[in-house]
């Protein structure tokens, strides 16, 4: 898109209404905001992160916990024992 293209550029009104059992978590992100610019300024910022993710711009982080693995099997001075050592903590 050049400069002149989005000078040019025609806004876009959305009006829509959004109800819980169509998309609870997004509702419930939403409705934690008072009516008006606070909440409009959240659903533009999920809406552009969402097309950064789907566009591969933007990695969504998996913050999920999973399981630890641990071996007893590892023998001192293997890249095992080193690897475990500095993984991620993992809250159980």
């Amino acid at each position: 898109m050049t400069a002149d293209a989005s000078e040019d550029a025609e806004a876009i009104r959305l009006v829509f209404e959004l109800a819980r059992p169509d998309h609870p978590r997004l509702y419930d992100d939403l409705i934690r905001f008072p009516k008006g610019t606070k909440r409009i300024n959240r659903l533009r910022v999920l809406a552009y992160d969402g097309l950064l993710t789907q566009m591969g711009q933007l990695v969504a982080v998996d913050l999920a916990p999973r399981p630890r693995v641990t071996r007893s099997d590892a023998e001192e001075g293997s890249g095992e024992v080193t690897n475990e050592m500095f993984a991620p903590s993992h809250a159980e």
